[in-house]
């Protein structure tokens, strides 16, 4: 049975795929903050002071937390067009 474990880890390279996932994980962390933390607040840093808020996702009318959508969506734009940019750079230089 453990032998059959094996085969089936090594034929299936499920070592390799979990050690990918873990470094997507950690690189969509230092994504997320990236984005976050210190794109977003920089564009947006007028705008929030202005109506005296701290964070785009505390934005909200009736209870209704429109900002965390607004916050999401400029994240996903953002991270997206990193990607390209990736992409692209990574297309070059394999030309």
């Amino acid at each position: 049975m453990l032998s059959e474990f094996m085969a089936f880890l090594e034929n299936y390279n499920v070592i390799g795929v979990t050690i990918w996932l873990i470094l997507a994980t950690k690189v969509a962390d230092v994504t997320k903050s990236l984005v976050e933390d210190l794109i977003t607040p920089a564009i947006f840093w007028p705008l929030l002071k202005k109506l005296k808020i701290d964070k785009l996702e505390n934005l909200s009318f009736r209870w209704i937390l429109y900002g965390k959508v607004i916050a999401r969506a400029i994240d996903f734009v953002i991270v997206a067009f990193c990607l390209f940019l990736v992409i692209k750079y990574m297309n070059i230089s394999i030309k």
